[in-house]
């Protein structure tokens, strides 16, 4: 898409912070199924959804330092592609694990399966985890931007 320079196709974004506890998995997960529905993308999004369940679960378990939050955010831009971010204040950096434990480590597999792309930004403290989904043709973003933003 040919973007005037200076300019960033529109977005509809919401986002969340959520508490390091495993019930945020839950809830970051019913956050993104009910801003899906309210902006009109088309279901099914299970891989989307199974997705921001692995991202908030790597921050609960991985990057979250204790009393602190992570920040679930979604973003769907004007092209069609919806893009989820899961913030942390904690150190490292997310890696793909060639062989992963038994019980674990498969996270970012699924994400680098089922999203058309990943990675990882710096922040300061932490990190941004993202993944990105075409979920809309362009015209249809354009609709669901015009019913949903008051």
């Amino acid at each position: 898409m040919n973007v005037p320079t200076g300019q960033a196709p529109a977005a509809l974004t919401r986002t969340v912070d959520c508490p390091r506890d495993r019930r945020s998995v839950r809830l970051a997960r019913e956050f993104a199924r009910v801003v899906l529905g309210e902006w009109g993308v088309p279901q099914p999004y299970d891989e989307l959804l199974l997705c921001v369940s692995e991202l908030a679960t790597n921050a609960v378990l991985h990057g979250v330092p204790a009393g602190r939050r992570f920040r679930l955010g979604l973003a769907l831009r004007g092209d069609g592609v919806l893009r989820v971010e899961v913030a942390d204040s904690g150190g490292g950096e997310p890696r793909l694990r060639v062989a992963p434990e038994a019980e674990g480590g498969r996270g970012l597999l699924l994400v680098a399966a089922l999203a058309d792309t990943w990675g990882v930004e710096p922040r300061h403290p932490g990190k941004t985890v993202w993944c990105e989904f075409r979920v809309a043709e362009p015209a249809r973003t354009a609709r669901a931007a015009e019913i949903t933003v008051t």
